[in-house]
């Protein structure tokens, strides 16, 4: 389970790059209910989600060339150039090289080997997302890697993370992510890895990371992301023992899930 008590490897803040802010704005405001905040003149654009006064994400303008929008989910490092220099050993590579915003904190934003977009957040004035775990706020991460296995082996070198392998059908396995020291006491899992399978990358699908959004009705938000203009990528369905879950992209192209957790395993 997430956690605002946020220590390494954990996931600790979510903002999505869009085209346009203002549309993107309208988009997730309908959908999920959030607010934005600016973050000011001097930020060229970029802002906060919030719900209830508390920041859920963040939102802001594509700044690399030939770019598309994407949520990108940041994990925390006590050093951002340290975990860097682990990224680059491991084979990953770093799009935008540590750098500290204002005094909030140090970003750096990488690619693993796979191909897939991550970032990593330094805490220093912000500490990281103030709200998860919570109707409509990230409850879950989800990388969609071409080789599992490389992935797990990166993920280890970069954050020390811990896998727990839950086979799904005859020739599927989905790898539960944890951060030693990470999570709630019982449940310390913060995401998931799991292979696309080769129908996927024949529909063009690329490796990357997205957020899951809690929701209390996954068909009705569903639909309302579907009449905003969202494109379906998976319908509600049941997953026994999890919940109720659908994935979409928003109208700009950026992948989400949304989850109705099972009351039976709550």
């Amino acid at each position: 389970m997430l956690t605002t008590d946020y220590v390494p490897g954990t996931p600790n803040w979510l903002d999505l790059g869009a085209p346009d802010i203002d549309a993107a704005v309208t988009f997730y405001s309908a959908v999920f209910g959030w607010t934005f905040l600016s973050a000011g003149p001097e930020a060229g654009g970029y802002g906060f989600f919030q719900l209830d006064g508390k920041t859920v994400g963040a939102v802001g303008p594509l700044t690399e060339e030939g770019a598309t929008s994407a949520w990108t989910v940041y994990f925390h490092s006590g050093d951002a150039d340290a975990t860097s220099k682990a990224v680059e050993q491991a084979g990953g590579s770093v799009r935008v090289p540590p750098m500290d915003v204002f005094t909030a904190g140090r970003m750096a934003a990488f690619t693993d080997p796979q191909g897939s977009d991550f970032g990593v957040w330094q805490p220093g004035d912000v500490q990281g997302l103030e709200k998860v775990m919570d109707v409509n706020a990230m409850c879950w991460t989800e990388l969609f890697t071409t080789d599992a296995a490389g992935a797990k082996k990166f993920y280890t070198s970069a954050f020390s993370w811990e896998y727990q392998d839950m086979p799904m059908g005859e020739d599927m396995v989905y790898s539960l992510v944890s951060s030693p020291g990470g999570g709630k006491p019982g449940d310390t899992s913060q995401g998931g890895i799991m292979q696309l399978p080769q129908e996927n990358l024949d529909a063009g699908n690329a490796p990357e990371w997205h957020p899951y959004f809690g929701v209390t009705d996954c068909d009705a938000t569903f639909a309302t992301a579907a009449e905003r203009g969202a494109t379906v990528l998976m319908p509600p369905s049941d997953a026994p023992g999890v919940g109720r879950l659908a994935m979409l992209k928003d109208p700009a192209g950026a992948p989400f899930a949304l989850i109705k957790g099972d009351p039976t395993t709550s």
